[in-house]
């Protein structure tokens, strides 16, 4: 075979190519051991994957939606740590510049919250691992251990 006849060959072919998307969740199944049955945000690499794609099309409210259905019980410690920095990062690009207040409820558990109405009431605005929705309504007296979302922050 000729190198003129190989490039006919390839060219030719009428298989459909996978998309690079495609690709990365194969490299991504391959590397944590993943089964491609799974649905693709039930597994923190699979939910962070996502929600980088979807920051970078600058889908920030969708992006932090994968968050909110992320189950982490049985996920390892670096994965749960993964998973909260990469939620926090996100959540600072999106809430950064508001007065965001961040509560964690425990390991790979957290929820952004912004002022509601008056200063006692702040509404959920995002949420890793808890049971709360965005659009919930929370008392500040409620939560210890509120903090603002931005690094140095007042508190």
């Amino acid at each position: 075979m000729t190198a003129a006849t190989t490039a006919t060959a390839i060219s030719t072919s009428t298989d459909p190519r996978p998309t690079l998307e495609d690709l990365v969740d194969r490299l991504i199944d391959a590397v944590f051991g993943l089964d491609p049955a799974v649905p693709a945000c039930t597994s923190p690499a699979r939910a962070i994957h996502e929600a980088r794609r979807l920051r970078q099309t600058g889908e920030l409210d969708q992006a932090l939606a994968v968050f909110a259905e992320l189950d982490l019980t049985g996920a390892t410690v670096g994965e749960v740590r993964w998973t909260t920095a990469e939620f926090l990062d996100l959540a600072r690009r999106r809430f950064g510049g508001d007065d965001a207040r961040l509560y964690r409820a425990g390991s790979g558990r957290a929820a952004v919250l912004t002022p509601f109405d008056d200063e006692e009431t702040l509404e959920v605005r995002a949420v890793l691992g808890m049971r709360w929705r965005p659009g919930k309504l929370v008392s500040r007296r409620s939560l210890r251990g509120l903090r603002p979302l931005r690094k140095g922050g007042p508190g």
